[in-house]
């Protein structure tokens, strides 16, 4: 498993990434209501990336700065553990995350199942993510 480049962040700082995550998520809803299927792909993988963060930030104190944001899942299954839970969570994180350069630069478009999908993974693992926060 490669590392990746890292950031040491205060620990403190797992909040912050759990209040992004939170308004990318909102975002991301707000998309779907709209019908905009692109923007809710792109906010939920995003509210995702920030959830992964947040936990590798409060269990740490170190989150991914690799571009590669396939090296954030990798980080946090060094981090977490290797559990069933968190094994289940950094799966749906990969899944997300797998679509993000189709979605981002590509000029296909996401359909509705893809973006409802998406946006109901980003919400698990967000609530997860609180979870093993807020502890």
């Amino acid at each position: 498993m490669a590392k990746g480049k890292r950031a040491k962040v205060d620990r403190s700082q797992a909040s912050a990434y759990i209040a992004k995550s939170d308004q990318f998520l909102r975002a991301a809803e707000l998309a779907a209501a709209a019908s905009e299927h692109d923007a809710v792909m792109l906010n939920a993988i995003h509210a995702a990336i920030s959830a992964a963060d947040a936990v590798t930030v409060g269990l740490a104190g170190i989150r991914s700065s690799d571009p590669d944001h396939q090296r954030a899942a990798d980080l946090l299954e060094e981090v977490a553990g290797a559990s069933g839970e968190v094994h289940t969570q950094t799966r749906q994180l990969r899944q997300l995350l797998s679509s993000k350069n189709a979605v981002e630069y590509e000029s296909r478009r996401a359909r509705a199942a893809e973006s409802a999908e998406a946006l109901k993974r980003a919400s698990r693992f967000v609530a997860w993510a609180k979870e093993v926060v807020r502890g």
